[in-house]
């Protein structure tokens, strides 16, 4: 075999990988349908940062505002900032953030944690979910809500309010009739309360939980209320497991910072 022939056979086979490799295109439809990846990550800052000199704090917080800021694409990563100061002794920030690839939340991440201020923040919580359309008949839904879309939209709400969830396996076990009978009912409690908007996650496999659960809302009252109507639900009785709850205040990237020191 000649070098040139030798040469094309190589090309070929080289071109021919590189095909099999290559990620399919995605129809219009299959974008459309993509599922978000959502991150609640709760950082708590170390004492030793509180005592670093003023200018020096300020210099850190510009950089992870820098980061937070770069990453807040439209069209590839929404990053909400919340405070966590006062309401939870573990944690004293949170980021709410929804892309499309676990790739782009760990590389966020990892430039998150190299900033000056990343050597002091501690990760106290952390759960990992994806969006999916629900099996259950949901009816009457928030704008935006996941349950039946595919996707979330946050609103504009001032406080969030997120715990982990899991079922029992009583409950998978049920007849899937039975599970929207008390569905159902789970869903008639949540819609006496229009101001508190639901955004459900999954995270089978994913994470330790089954769920991350998120209730928006300009009314605490109201969320109260409403989880202490769902106490008295059938359905409440197939709740293995739904806390910490963590209470989380809206802000700018910079206001979180400022508040926490």
């Amino acid at each position: 075999m000649t070098e040139a022939a030798a040469t094309e056979i190589a090309t070929e086979t080289t071109h021919a990988t590189a095909i099999q490799n290559a990620p399919a295109k995605e129809t219009p439809k299959e974008k459309e349908l993509k599922r978000q990846i959502v991150s609640f990550q709760f950082f708590k800052a170390m004492p030793e940062w509180r005592r670093l000199p003023a200018e020096e704090r300020a210099a850190h917080k510009r950089a992870v505002a820098a980061v937070l800021e770069r990453w807040n694409q439209a069209d590839r990563m929404l990053t909400l900032t919340y405070s966590t100061v006062g309401t939870r002794s573990e944690c004293d920030l949170m980021l709410w953030r929804i892309c499309t690839t676990v790739d782009d939340l760990n590389q966020m991440t990892a430039e998150l944690m190299a900033t000056p201020m990343g050597g002091y923040l501690e990760t106290a919580f952390s759960y990992l979910a994806m969006t999916k359309r629900s099996q259950y008949l949901i009816g009457h839904e928030h704008e935006g809500q996941a349950d039946s879309r595919g996707f979330l939209r946050p609103g504009r709400q001032k406080y969030i309010f997120v715990y982990p969830f899991w079922k029992t396996r009583a409950w998978y076990l049920l007849p899937k009739d039975e599970r929207q009978r008390l569905m159902t009912e789970h869903i008639r409690v949540g819609h006496l309360y229009p101001r508190v908007k639901l955004n459900t996650t999954y995270s089978f496999g994913l994470d330790d939980q089954e769920f991350v659960v998120a209730f928006e809302t300009n009314y605490p009252e109201d969320f109260l209320d409403l989880v202490e109507q769902l106490r008295g639900t059938e359905i409440s009785a197939y709740t293995l497991k739904d806390y910490p709850i963590f209470t989380c205040v809206r802000m700018t990237a910079q206001e979180m910072l400022d508040r926490v020191g």
